[in-house]
C-alpha cells in the first residue's frame, strides 16, 4: 500500500516560513519528501545566514530541492514574482500552505494599551487587516489562478481559536503587575475571516481540482512568562500549552492524499480550548 501521508514529488509553496510554526513546519513536509518553495518578509542573505543549511541537512533524497523567494503577501506585485518563480523552477505548484501574518506579541513594557476597544490605534488596526486580510486574499487568488491551469491544487490557510471564540480575559491577568494586556481586538478582527474565507474558496474552486482546509492553533510556546503558561493550565482542558511541533501532524495531512476528501473542513489543534 502507498503511503498516504507521503509528501514526495509534491511542491509546497510556504509563506511566513520563517516565523516559529513555519520554521518547525518546513522540516516536517521536507522529512516527508515534498519540494518546498519557502517564502517570508526576510531576504534571501537572513535566510541564507540562519536557515539554509539547517534545512537541507534533512533532505531524505538527493533530488528533493529546498528554494527560497522573499516575497511580500500584501504586495500583487511581490506574489507575481514568487509566482514566477515557482514556475520556472517547479513548473507547478501543488500545495500553499500560508502561515504569514502578524499577531500582537504579549508585552507588558508596551506603552500602549492594547485592551482598550475604545481607545486601539487605527494605524494596528489597519496593519493587521493588511496582512491577515489583504495579504491572505492576494496570495490565494494569485495562487488559484495558477492551480486553475493545471486543474489541481490544496490551499491550507492558517486561523486560530479566536477566529472561533473571543479571548478569555483571566488568561492574560498577572496578579504580580498593574499592566493591564490583553489579545488586541485587531487580532481577533482580521483571523475571524479565515474559516468562512476557507469555505468560499472549498466550494468555489472545487470544481477546478482546487480544495481547501484551514488548521486552528491556539497556545504555541515561546519563551512566555510563568505566569501567563499558569494561567494557561488553568484553563486549557489539557493544562498546558502547545508544543511547536505538535501542529507538524495536521499540516502534513492536510497537504498530502490522506486527507483528499475534506474540503472547507478545520482541524482545531488547542488542547480543547474551544470545548469547554
Amino acid at each position: 500500500m502507498n503511503n498516504l501521508f507521503s509528501l514526495k514529488d509534491q511542491t509546497i509553496l510556504l509563506t511566513g516560513s520563517l516565523g516559529l510554526i513555519g520554521k518547525e513546519i518546513t522540516k516536517s513536509l521536507y522529512e516527508f519528501g515534498a519540494n518546498l518553495i519557502l517564502t517570508d518578509i526576510h531576504d534571501e542573505d537572513f535566510y541564507i545566514k540562519n536557515y539554509e543549511q539547517k534545512i537541507k541537512s534533512l533532505r531524505i533524497n538527493d533530488n528533493q530541492k529546498i528554494l527560497y523567494k522573499q516575497a511580500d503577501i500584501t504586495s500583487i506585485e511581490s506574489i507575481a514574482e514568487l509566482i514566477d518563480f515557482s514556475e520556472k523552477r517547479f513548473n507547478r505548484i501543488d500545495t500553499l500552505i500560508n502561515l504569514a501574518g502578524t499577531d500582537a506579541k504579549i508585552d507588558e513594557e508596551l506603552n500602549i494599551n492594547l485592551d482598550s476597544f475604545e481607545n486601539f490605534p487605527i494605524d494596528l488596526w489597519e496593519k493587521s487587516i493588511d496582512i491577515n486580510i489583504n495579504g491572505v486574499f492576494k496570495i490565494t487568488q494569485s495562487v488559484s489562478k495558477h492551480m486553475k491551469k493545471h486543474k489541481s491544487g490544496n490551499i491550507i490557510l492558517t486561523a486560530s481559536t479566536y477566529s472561533l471564540v473571543s479571548p478569555n480575559h483571566n488568561l492574560y491577568n498577572n496578579t504580580n503587575s498593574s499592566t493591564r494586556i490583553s489579545k488586541p481586538i485587531d487580532y481577533v478582527a482580521s483571523k475571524s475571516i479565515i474559516p468562512n474565507y476557507t469555505r468560499y474558496l472549498a466550494t468555489h474552486l472545487s470544481k477546478n481540482g482546487i480544495r481547501a482546509n484551514y488548521v486552528v492553533p491556539h497556545g504555541v510556546e515561546n519563551k512566555n512568562p510563568q505566569w501567563f503558561k499558569d494561567n494557561f493550565s488553568k484553563l486549557s482542558p489539557l493544562s498546558r500549552m502547545c508544543n511547536v511541533n505538535e501542529l507538524c501532524g495536521p499540516y502534513v495531512f492536510l497537504a498530502s492524499k490522506a486527507s483528499s476528501y475534506m474540503n472547507g473542513a478545520s482541524i482545531v489543534v488547542d488542547g480543547g480550548w474551544t470545548a469547554w
